[in-house]
């Protein structure tokens, strides 16, 4: 079975109801191609009002949530509050969850797991930075930050993987198609190795790192490629743009 095309908003810290609000009218309002599955990630505080006006078919997810089930974690959000507002996904081992609040492969991979068990499907972010990019290893960190997953889960059914390379993140360079397809070849060997065939035909791996409407369609005929991880361009109408890129 052909593996669908999926694109995924990421608001980060940004917005506010009314901004929101337009958002979620103009995905509403437009024809999207029915043959790819849309998630969008608002900031926590705003996945209620998001799954409340948002049309059906479009799914929600968090940037982030904690591996522990309830009780005394101050600040921290649970799998069962993100299902009880309507969340689905939750993305994790984003760049920035690891760079600026510290989380190693071991807290990702918790995190997935405890997600997973209790019923809520993962995007899990992988990615070099620059200085590693250009010492050629590119793949090692991939791989690294992936077998911790691949030790902590069972069932990759609904773990989504996007492939993210720090360098391309906000800053408008992207990744050639070469690079980006070169990668995601890689990241299915490696499932294939450590997992399954079976497992590394399935699953979907994103390409996430400054997508826009000016590249989203080069990227999308690449045959490793199903789909986007979009930051700062699914703040924009050009997010409707690259949901439509494979048309």
């Amino acid at each position: 079975m052909a593996r669908k095309f999926l694109v995924a908003a990421n608001y980060k810290m940004n917005g506010s109801i009314a901004s929101v609000r337009q958002l979620i009218q103009q995905l509403n309002e437009s024809k999207l191609d029915p043959d790819v599955e849309v998630v969008i990630s608002p900031p926590c505080i705003y996945i209620l009002l998001a799954r409340e006006t948002l049309k059906p078919g479009i799914e929600i997810s968090a940037q982030n949530v904690s591996d522990k089930p309830a009780g005394a974690f101050t600040g921290e959000t649970s799998v069962e509050h993100l299902k009880d507002v309507g969340a689905t996904w939750t993305i994790l081992g984003h760049s920035e969850r690891r760079q600026y609040y510290h989380e190693t492969d071991a807290v990702v991979a918790s995190k997935t797991k405890f997600a997973l068990d209790n019923g809520l499907g993962t995007i899990v972010c992988c990615g070099e930075s620059l200085e590693e990019r250009e010492s050629g290893k590119t793949v090692a960190v991939v791989e690294k930050q992936l077998k911790a997953v691949v030790d902590a889960v069972k069932d990759w059914s609904k773990i989504v993987v996007a492939y993210e390379p720090i360098w391309a993140i906000g800053t408008g360079k992207v990744a050639t198609t070469e690079q980006a397809q070169e990668v995601h070849v890689a990241i299915r060997k490696f499932l294939a190795k450590e997992v399954s065939s079976e497992v590394a035909e399935a699953t979907r791996i994103l390409y996430g790192g400054s997508v826009s409407e000016k590249n989203c369609k080069e990227l999308a005929k690449q045959a490793d490629i199903d789909g986007f991880l979009v930051g700062g361009a699914s703040l924009k109408p050009a997010f409707i743009d690259i949901i439509n890129a494979k048309q």
